[in-house]
């Protein structure tokens, strides 16, 4: 048997074709980064509020070894790049799906030149990665409130203590 990828793979966007690929998407252009190691609750309703500020969203996640020196813990990414880009290319809200190994996702920033900007409610608007960038061409920034507040290492814990 054949193995035959499913059709959401193909929002998986290596980084340099990321400036060709988000051209065909609609805008408004929603950017957003982060590991979203294991996705919970409180990532896809972020997600899905991030989405609602425009017409497409695009997320970049930190490669493996960017997400190690974040110093998460030794046993981090628990879900390696490749399953981690799967699993968001999957959700309905995600348009595209890239990464960066760098140690912020500025370049991918400038590769797409998205008009809305966002992190979750722990980073503070004038903290964002890119967010001089964003703003110096018209765009905006958002740091969206946690409805949920649930963590991945709060759910390795627990997982952990069972």
């Amino acid at each position: 048997m054949n193995y035959l990828a499913p059709a959401f793979e193909a929002k998986i966007c290596p980084p340099d074709q990321l400036t060709a690929r988000t051209a065909a998407l609609a805008r408004p252009l929603v950017f957003t980064n982060g590991c979203f190691d294991i996705l919970h609750r409180g990532h896809v309703t972020y997600l899905a509020q991030a989405a609602a500020l425009g017409t497409s969203l695009v997320v970049a996640l930190n490669s493996d070894a960017s997400v190690k020196r974040l110093g998460k813990g030794d046993d981090r990414p628990v879900n390696a790049l490749a399953d981690r880009l799967a699993v968001m290319a999957a959700l309905e809200c995600v348009a595209l799906v890239t990464w960066f190994d760098e140690d912020t996702p500025l370049q991918r920033i400038l590769d797409c030149r998205p008009e809305v900007l966002v992190k979750g409610g722990d980073w503070p608007v004038d903290k964002i990665v890119g967010c001089a960038e964003v703003r110096g061409w018209g765009g905006t920034v958002h740091s969206i409130p946690f409805i949920h507040h649930k963590s991945t290492t709060a759910l390795l814990e627990k997982i952990r203590r069972l």
